[in-house]
């Protein structure tokens, strides 16, 4: 029988805060009881285990990063929109350190396709490259270099990973400006190297 006061909602949540407080790694379904101050027993009415509060925690998370995006973009194009994006995607990964972890664990194809947070944030960062004159297959070449440099920047930030004395907000408008102006003039494609017969 469900304890009174508990829902997968709330349970989901409570993991999210553990995640940001103790690391994604250590959350299971033991600590989120221990939180509620009730058995594990009680929380198996609302999730199946601990790979289904994962995936809920991760579907959940990718739905708060992708509002967080939304809201970010909302009327920018071009720099603009690069800037806000990234600064958007830094400030939640480092201030959501467990629930952003989440939205990069890798989840069943079925499970992706019905998670409406993970489609938007790759709606959002696509769109983001329509101010930007990319045709595919750089298009998606474009997007895994920002994903690569956003989420390196974010994860050494939040290990406390930059030890020179510059200061990171400087580092990180410089980086951007570099970004914005390699997405401007994107290098054209090698030719395809031949074969000697």
């Amino acid at each position: 029988m469900p304890r009174a006061g508990l829902t997968p909602e709330r349970v989901v949540e409570a993991a999210a805060e553990l995640a940001d407080e103790i690391g994604l790694d250590q959350v299971t379904v033991s600590a989120v009881a221990r939180g509620f101050g009730v058995k594990d027993a009680s929380l198996y009415a609302h999730v199946r285990g601990l790979s289904d509060l994962r995936s809920r925690l991760a579907t959940a998370s990718a739905a708060a990063f992708a509002d967080r995006i939304n809201t970010a973009l909302a009327g920018r194009s071009g720099h603009e929109a690069l800037a806000a994006f990234a600064q958007a995607y830094r400030t939640f990964a480092v201030h959501h350190p467990g629930r952003y972890a989440a939205t990069q664990l890798a989840l069943p194809a079925e499970t992706l396709e019905a998670s409406p947070g993970h489609r938007r944030l790759v709606e959002l960062t696509y769109a983001l490259f329509l101010g930007y004159d990319l045709a595919e297959p750089d298009r998606t070449d474009a997007v895994r270099l920002l994903r690569s440099t956003l989420h390196g920047f974010a994860a050494l930030e939040a290990a406390g990973g930059f030890g020179a004395p510059r200061d990171l907000d400087a580092s990180w408008a410089r980086m951007i400006e570099a970004l914005h102006a390699l997405l401007t003039r994107w290098p054209p494609a090698p030719p395809s190297a031949t074969l000697s017969p």
